[in-house]
């Protein structure tokens, strides 16, 4: 796909007419506006005739899958990898600044303590990911004329679980839907684990089991242990015995985070675009296993946007962007490490070394998926894929054998194609 701008910055639909595009750069009748995803802007006035296109969003703490639909074409998907150090870089920078204090002032009673958390604060390990959210849904918007958004907010409807009569258009599935709910609860709750063999079995299928009968228990989550099928099966043969004490503590930091995040980014995304709606994991789910599809974060986007069945134009397979977030700058001016006779040696480089920056997307021997990850005054950098491997000549290419192919801006972005026989 090569996205389509308007002479005004309007995004239009997006074409795959590649020669046309070529003979429109070469002509001057566009330019290029950015490689990755490859855009042009018109210089020319043209129609701006465009179609229903709805877009998906998988929110989550770790990753975001987007995906960009009609009823038949995929137009655009992506996945994004949020910053997860923001609470680490916070903890270190109190450490350096506590240490400093004592160590370059004296002590003095504070005066007065005016600081006040104004409405709707959030922490800014949570807001910087609500920004990325919001980024992220920007982004798209910029080359796409989106008219509808969807959001997955959590994996499983807490109301619902308390409340089984909860009525609402969402709600309104079915009991066989509401049982998938509170079964994607102890799915999660169990660490998608058997709680018997814990995975010895080898067994990947896992079943939801209950410890009462449903006539005495119900279906309440108190009820119900995650077991795998051979176990499941052992154990209504008499053969397998349930473990006596089940130890359900684990992590819910991703949960509390999705459960903080949930309205304050429906409520900014409803204040930027006029139709906004929300949804939940356990139907996503639901939706991808009736229409025989794989878990992946812009599978579950797809799903989320209401056209599963539609399908990417590239023959070779799924055309996925793949972005991860980055720290900007660097705020911490001076080494941890005193060097002798109390010198304090900076931790900032140059702005830019031999017109590169930090994390460029460059291109090295015709091969355009590396980027920089480290530099030197010398004009040698290191430079390796996107994941971080694939260290080229130990980390010392000089500047003069790579090529630039996008700045760096916040994201780093490539692309991979997902092959058809393997989704």
């Amino acid at each position: 796909m090569v996205y389509v701008l308007s002479k005004d910055n309007k995004p239009l639909m997006p074409t795959q007419n590649h020669a046309k595009v070529r003979i429109l750069l070469k002509t001057k009748k566009a330019e290029t506006v950015r490689r990755y995803p490859f855009t042009i802007r018109l210089l020319y006035d043209s129609t701006e005739y465009t179609q229903d296109i709805s877009l998906g969003v998988d929110a989550g703490s770790r990753h975001i899958g987007l995906s960009a639909t009609t009823e038949t074409k995929v137009l655009f998907e992506a996945d994004i990898q949020l910053r997860n150090d923001i609470v680490d870089e916070l903890s270190t920078r109190r450490e350096y600044r506590r240490s400093r204090r004592s160590r370059k002032t004296r002590y003095r009673k504070p005066r007065f303590d005016n600081r006040r958390r104004g409405d709707g604060w959030l922490a800014p390990s949570v807001r910087e990911k609500v920004e990325t959210h919001l980024t992220a849904v920007q982004k798209v918007h910029e080359i796409l004329p989106i008219t509808k958004i969807t959001v997955e907010v959590a994996s499983f409807d807490i109301q619902k679980i308390k409340n089984p009569d909860i009525q609402g258009t969402e709600y309104q599935k079915g009991e066989q839907l509401d049982f998938w709910n509170v079964r994607e609860y102890v799915l999660f709750r169990d660490g998608h684990q058997c709680q018997c063999c814990h995975g010895k079995s080898g067994d990947k299928i896992l079943n939801v089991h209950h410890i009462e009968s449903r006539k005495t228990g119900g279906n309440a989550p108190n009820n119900l242990i995650t077991l795998c099928e051979t176990c499941h099966r052992g154990y209504h043969m008499g053969v397998v015995k349930l473990p006596k004490a089940i130890h359900r503590s684990m992590s819910f930091k991703d949960a509390t985070f999705m459960g903080i995040m949930r309205w304050a980014l429906n409520d900014r995304l409803k204040g930027l675009y006029p139709d906004v709606h929300l949804t939940y994991g356990y139907i996503t789910k639901n939706t991808r296993i009736e229409h025989n599809l794989p878990k992946d974060h812009y599978i579950d986007a797809r799903c989320i946007s209401g056209h599963p069945d539609a399908k990417s134009t590239c023959k070779d397979g799924d055309v996925v962007y793949a972005y991860r977030k980055i720290r900007c700058h660097n705020r911490q001016i001076h080494k941890a490490k005193i060097l002798k006779d109390g010198i304090r040696k900076r931790n900032q480089a140059e702005y830019e070394i031999k017109g590169f920056r930090l994390f460029d997307h460059v291109s090295y021997k015709g091969w355009s998926h590396y980027f920089i990850f480290g530099r030197r005054k010398t004009g040698y950098f290191d430079i390796r894929l996107f994941n971080g491997t694939g260290k080229v000549n130990n980390g010392s290419v000089s500047c003069k054998k790579i090529h630039m192919i996008q700045p760096c801006s916040g994201y780093m972005v490539d692309r991979y194609i997902v092959p058809e026989n393997n989704t």
